[in-house]
Formats: structure tokens, C-alpha cells, sequence
């Protein structure tokens, strides 16, 4: 379900705008509930030819310029967590232009639903991180990230509107819209609903096809990590081999050396039983 939520968060922006609601000024990290956004580029610029282009599922401002971001993440790999980062600090630094100050940069908000489970162990469906030291003060007010792994959320009964959202993005492919459940029936998700059941072909091609490139390259990424093991476990082995030939190569070196002890022990016993004879 999560790959089709995907095109209806791009297209309704009203949608959006209860989304970030639910998730950041019920959880207190907004003074205020948001009343307008505009939806920008997803595509984060580049200032040089050589820079890595990121793109994010949404991207959006408020009124007081503060910028937020939902990215729809599929599956889980090593180095998710630092595409994660890396896109948060692009969307921050991607504020000031030549000639602005640090006091112009806006918080900047990032969630990511994620289809698979990232931190294994631990059950907690929602984690928020930002930045602070080990007391827990913050270093700076400027947003964070939300991470929410929608295998964990397995609420029966809605109470609050984060988890309308999150059973909306889990469930709403298998639901009736002529025939909704009651945690369904609020104007937001009537209007979430419409939309994915009206979702043009058009619109599905294009981001099918941002979905193919983006799976293109989490699999290259995969494919790097396997490789990666593969040659850890192969420069595990050699170790354990050469470990286990050192172990025979000593094993071997006592055996010899107790050999060589019994000669001389017998040789000794020799010597001394000559004697006697001479005696």
C-alpha cells in the first residue's frame, strides 16, 4: 500500500499539510498548527555539476519558511540511515543562497515511512531524533527527523490522528471507499481516499518510473553491501585457516617435540642400563 500513498501525498497538499499536523504539533514540536504550505521541487539542487542530486518524495514551506519533507522509503538496507541524514542536511543547507546568514536557516522537518523494519530491535513504531548532547539538551531548535516503521504499527482502534495516518498508509489499498470504516470518516481522509482511488494512469507512469530508478539504485546499493560481506566472510575464513594451520603447524611441532623427548629419555635409559652391564 505504501508505494501507492506515495502519488497521493504528492498530490494533495491539503493532505499533507494534516499529515505534519498529526505528526509534529500534536507531539508538540510545533507552536502552532500549520494553515498553508506550498509544495517545492523535489529535486534538491545541485550548486555544481559534480554534486550528488537527491530527490524526495515532498518537499514543502510554510508560511514561516520552515521546510518539510515525507519520503516513502520501500525497503531497508545498511546504509539507509546516512540517505537519511544526508538528505535532511541537503534540504537544511539548501536554504541560504551567496550572501545570506546562518540566523536566515528555517527548521527543517523530515519524516520517513518506511515500509520495512530499520532498527530490528527495537518495537517502537515512531522515533524522532534530533540534535543533542548526552544530557539531552538540544543544540539547536531547527526540526529533526521522524522515522515511522509502519510493520510495527499494528493499532486496532484509532485514537489519535498520527495513527489515522499511519493505518490510512498501511491499509487504504484494501478499503471500500463506498464503504469505509468509521476511523475513516473525517474530511482528510475522505480527500486521501478520493485521491488514490483517482489517480490518473499518467501520473502513475511517471512515478512508476521514479520508483524503477530509485530501486535501481537501492539495489546497486545492495549489491555493494553483499559484495562487501562476501569478501568480509572470505577474509574471515582465510583467517580461520590460516589460524587452523597454525594450530596444526604447533600440534605437529609438540609432536615432534615429545618424540624427540621419549629418544632422548630412551636413549638416556640406554646409556644407563649399559652401565650397569659394565659394572
Amino acid at each position: 500500500m505504501i508505494d501507492n500513498v506515495s502519488y497521493t501525498v504528492h498530490k494533495i497538499c491539503l493532505d499533507y499539510m494534516h499529515f505534519i499536523n498529526a505528526r509534529l504539533f500534536l507531539a508538540q514540536d510545533l507552536a502552532e498548527p500549520l494553515v498553508w504550505v506550498d509544495i517545492l521541487n523535489p529535486y534538491n539542487d545541485k550548486e555544481f555539476l559534480s554534486d550528488k542530486l537527491s530527490i524526495v518524495d515532498v518537499k514543502a514551506r510554510d508560511s514561516q519558511d520552515r521546510l518539510y519533507q515525507i519520503e516513502i522509503q520501500l525497503t531497508s538496507y545498511a546504509h539507509l540511515p546516512a540517505r537519511i541524514i544526508y538528505n535532511w542536511a541537503d534540504i537544511y543547507s539548501q536554504q541560504l543562497k551567496s550572501g545570506q546568514e546562518y540566523r536566515e536557516l528555517r527548521p527543517t522537518y523530515s519524516n520517513w515511512l518506511l515500509a520495512e523494519n530499520l532498527l530490528v530491535d527495537d518495537n517502537t513504531y515512531i522515533h524522532h531524533y534530533k540534535m543533542r548532547d548526552e544530557k539531552g539538551q538540544t543544540l539547536t531548535p531547527h526540526g529533526g527527523i521522524w522515522l515511522l516503521e509502519l510493520k510495527k504499527f499494528n493499532a486496532i482502534h484509532v485514537e489519535t490522528e498520527d495513527q489515522r495516518w499511519l493505518k490510512f498508509f498501511k491499509d487504504g489499498e484494501r478499503l471500500n471507499d463506498e464503504a469505509l470504516p468509521d476511523w475513516m470518516i473525517t474530511q482528510e481522509m475522505k480527500q486521501a481516499m478520493s485521491t488514490l482511488s483517482t489517480f490518473s494512469e499518467k501520473d502513475q507512469q511517471y512515478y512508476q518510473y521514479q520508483a524503477r530508478q530509485e530501486y535501481l539504485r537501492e539495489q546497486r546499493t545492495i549489491q555493494s553491501e553483499l559484495e562487501l560481506a562476501n569478501r568480509r566472510e572470505e577474509a574471515a575464513r582465510n583467517r580461520e585457516e590460516a589460524a587452523n594451520q597454525r594450530e596444526a603447524l604447533a600440534l605437529n611441532e609438540k609432536k615432534v617435540a615429545l618424540q624427540e623427548k621419549n629418544s632422548a629419555l630412551a636413549e638416556v635409559e640406554r646409556l644407563k642400563a649399559l652401565l650397569a652391564q659394565k659394572e
